[in-house]
């Protein structure tokens, strides 16, 4: 699991590896040199290496020298004149050198580069480039719409590094992060900038707050080698639990059940209103259907059917395609104060959460077993209850450690990148898999029977959570292989849940 550091966690590896054991103007060369190097033979000269102000662009005037000292073309393409201490010193070895400089302001055209270094903002950028800044950062897209090989060094300039978010970014063909990922490299708009990322290690030293990058061999735990002295109870029985006439989404249901069966279920028991039964029967021949009593075509709450329902069940996931009547709110509340199991909420079972907490809070903070959460953004605010879409897109991971930890659940808040959270441990992650063509209805429901089946066999919810986010995501990938972003379905990625198992199996 690669270390994901916080804007504030990487200043403060820089100033610990600055103070203890790396000069900080030797830190900026090795970070140059290692821009340079990631790039490798993909640069096309003439190189443009456009610089702003602070460190960014010293690492810029650093990779300007190396292209000097490999005989390659080069200018630099200075923004302003202000430059931090090592950066100056730097700029002074390229004057020596003989490096072109020119002022973008008087050369504003870059159509003439094979290729353009972006060293303009740092991680540390917040809000909004303006003026020349702007300008140059439009330029740039400009000449990368045009062919021009476009590296932006440690962070695409106008994004921020905590959350991924700004209107105005460079779009690159190669990002090179410096020390250690940001949540920005991922988050948000990440993945519609940078086409492909490596980072590169110059000997920071991590300090502070951390998160991790969950990838294929940390899924694992969630696999459990299967013995051929063991039988369909091993492996877990589920109940999915949803669907309404107005809203029944049959062959949403029956994707998720299929699903949950392809991720490992031992047995599912697909729970709906009754009058569903004729619909879902024949898509879900290797799952128990399970008829619940139903009041204005949606699930009327039963105690009694409830409680054989979950009898032997070790998860049960409840949600999609329920409505919003009163018996998804019965059922929300009896699922969190009587089953022991590890309990999944998604889709109209949060919305219905997002009401009662609403009246009282604490209501998630005695639930009988493990919770896990999986709202996408929309439904995340909603829970929060005082917080916009915006909020939640500007702080994603501040926002979901503190409601894990205040309620003491396992929260997967869904978006370009998953970010999966713990309250009982404080641990985070980032699930890095996913897809455009899985912006299409059903594709959370996939996730939750996919989810159901790796907690029925992983004692530890977080795992559960990434695994099954991981796995979503690759059978996404997969499956717009296949199909292409605007053509594939939900039950195309149910499809490919086999081929992204085996690639965590073996």
């Amino acid at each position: 699991m690669q270390t994901i550091l916080s804007v504030a966690a990487m200043r403060e590896s820089d100033r610990f590896t600055i103070e203890h054991s790396v000069p900080s103007r030797e830190l900026m060369r090795r970070a140059g040199e290692g821009i340079f190097r990631a790039a490798g033979d993909e640069w096309k000269p003439p190189v443009a290496v456009v610089c702003g102000s602070g460190n960014n662009a010293g690492d810029g005037y650093v990779l300007a020298l190396c292209f000097a000292g490999h005989g390659i073309a080069c200018d630099l393409i200075l923004l302003t004149d202000r430059m931090s201490e090592d950066g100056a010193y730097y700029a002074a070895l390229c004057r020596e050198k003989g490096v072109p400089s020119h002022r973008f302001a008087e050369q504003p055209d870059l159509s003439s580069y094979g290729s353009i270094a972006d060293c303009i903002f740092g991680t540390g950028f917040s809000g909004e480039p303006q003026g020349v800044f702007r300008a140059a950062i439009e330029e740039i897209n400009r000449c990368r719409a045009r062919g021009a090989f476009v590296v932006s060094a440690d962070i695409n300039s106008g994004l921020g590094g905590d959350n991924g978010m700004g209107e105005v970014a460079v779009e690159s063909d190669l990002t090179v992060s410096v020390g250690a990922f940001q949540p920005g490299h991922f988050l948000n708009r990440a993945k519609d900038v940078m086409k492909r990322k490596v980072s590169v290690d110059i000997g920071i030293e991590p300090r502070g707050r951390a998160y991790g990058l969950f990838e294929a061999e940390d899924a694992r735990a969630a696999f459990p080698e299967r013995k051929n002295f063991s039988n369909k109870s091993t492996y877990g029985y589920l109940a999915l639990i949803g669907g309404s006439v107005p809203y029944s989404g049959a062959i949403r249901l029956a994707a998720m059940a299929n699903a949950a069966m392809r991720a490992g279920a031992g047995v599912v028991k697909l729970a709906a209103p009754e009058s569903l039964s004729p619909v879902l029967a024949p898509a879900i021949l290797e799952a128990t259907l399970f008829p619940l009593p139903e009041e204005n075509w949606a699930i009327r709450f039963d105690a009694g059917r409830m409680g054989e329902l979950l009898r032997g069940v070790k998860t049960a996931a409840f949600g999609m395609g329920a409505g919003r009547g009163e018996g998804t709110e019965k059922t929300v509340a009896y699922l969190l104060s009587h089953f022991t199991g590890t309990l999944v909420l998604d889709a109209d079972g949060l919305n219905a959460l997002a009401r009662m907490t609403e009246e009282d809070s604490s209501i998630l903070d005695g639930a009988a077993g493990d919770v896990i959460l999986t709202p996408h953004t929309m439904e995340f605010a909603r829970l929060l209850h005082d917080k916009t879409v915006g909020d939640v897109l500007a702080s994603p991971i501040p926002l979901a450690e503190e409601y894990a930890k205040r309620h003491g659940v396992t929260l997967l808040l869904k978006g370009p990148a998953t970010v999966v959270t713990d309250g009982p441990q404080g641990r985070t992650v980032l699930v890095d898999r996913g897809c455009p063509g899985m912006a299409t209805a059903g594709s959370g429901d996939v996730l939750s029977g996919i989810l159901s089946a790796t907690a029925a066999v992983c004692a530890d919810p977080l795992t559960a959570a990434a695994s099954a986010a991981w796995i979503n995501g690759r059978a996404g990938e997969l499956a717009q292989a296949k199909y292409g972003a605007v053509s594939m379905l939900a039950s195309d990625t149910a499809a490919e849940i086999p081929a992204a198992v085996r690639e965590i199996t073996g």
